[in-house]
């Protein structure tokens, strides 16, 4: 008996969630999928819009805002100015208006779906990390899970995500025997993989070397991954954490100008995010001189499997297309 009644419609839907609060890299695996998928189909993104100011279905457009819409999708849609960027909590009511205005839609993409049943995806990619695996989590206050454990048997895929790029196999091996996926599941394994810096506002690049001393700011969820970046390439580093989905106030700005200032190196910069520099290009004008680059991020696969992953995604979409 199915405790919940899930809607389905006529086109491929892929989910990408997790079973814990954040920080396992759903956005970077959101723009995977754009980016292998966008040339072949017409991609829509939906997502709820975390921390917005407004409730409701949202089609982003020029005139959008982080506020409106949500740090996320700000940057989707900043990214793939050929994608639709939509915005709704309720997916049932948000996907058909999505439709709507954008009728040649091939594929949706619903982004941090998988605790929400109300509707069916075609395909489930469940996402944990590899520092903080589900199967070792405590359910929220005590640890990060928000959904049951158990309910990894809904997944289609499972990813573990942010590992180190040398994980042995072996190692691989025990994570797969201690997952348990059912005969139905395809297990990956990625880290993060860092692109050039570039200038919040002119884009401009730069290059990190051993001499400069950098002030991370950041208001993600996990930035550990970050944090052992500058570890490995710079010769010190501080840090400004601020909450997930942080929304940067004016008094937040004259604390990194004053953390900043501080630092005694003369070769300093400011190094953040793709999900805070959204939050923080409303301080254009204030920020336009200031060293401030962001760092882009993206998963890679291990193990020589990114084709792997790609011919299942490529293979759902076209035997949905086939049978509908």
């Amino acid at each position: 008996m199915k405790l919940f009644q899930s809607v389905s419609f006529n086109l491929p839907l892929i989910c990408v969630g997790n079973l814990s609060v954040g920080g396992t890299g759903k956005s970077p695996m959101v723009e995977y999928l754009v980016g292998h998928l966008s040339d072949k189909y017409k991609i829509a993104i939906l997502s709820r819009g975390y921390k917005r100011k407004t409730k409701g279905y949202a089609l982003a457009n020029e005139n959008s805002t982080a506020l409106e819409i949500g740090d996320e999708p700000m940057q989707f849609y900043q990214k793939f100015s050929e994608v639709a960027v939509a915005v709704g909590e309720k997916r049932i009511e948000a996907i058909p208006q999505l439709l709507h205005d954008r009728p040649g839609t091939e594929v949706i993409i619903l982004d941090d779906a998988f605790q929400h049943r109300e509707i069916d995806p075609g395909l489930n990619i469940l996402l944990t990390e590899f520092n903080n695996l589900f199967t070792r989590d405590f359910y929220l206050p005590s640890g990060d899970l928000r959904d049951l454990k158990s309910n990894y048997k809904r997944a289609d895929i499972i990813i573990v995500t942010k590992c180190n790029p040398d994980l042995p196999e072996e190692e691989k091996k025990e994570i797969v025997d201690e997952i348990a996926p059912l005969d139905k599941q395809n297990i990956f394994f990625t880290c993060i993989e860092y692109g050039q810096l570039y200038h919040i506002t002119n884009k401009q690049g730069f290059e990190v070397n051993k001499d400069t001393e950098v002030l991370l700011v950041t208001g993600i969820a996990n930035p550990r991954p970050l944090k052992k970046l500058l570890e490995t390439y710079c010769n010190s580093y501080s840090m400004l954490h601020y909450p997930d989905h942080h929304i940067f106030t004016i008094d937040d700005l004259n604390e990194i100008r004053t953390k900043f200032d501080g630092l005694n190196n003369g070769n300093k910069i400011i190094i953040s995010t793709e999900k805070d520099a959204v939050r923080l290009v409303k301080f254009r004008s204030d920020i336009d001189e200031l060293p401030f680059y962001i760092i882009p991020a993206r998963h890679h696969f291990l193990f020589g499997e990114e084709k792997r992953f790609n011919d299942l995604v490529n293979n759902f979409i076209v035997a949905f297309k086939r049978t509908a």
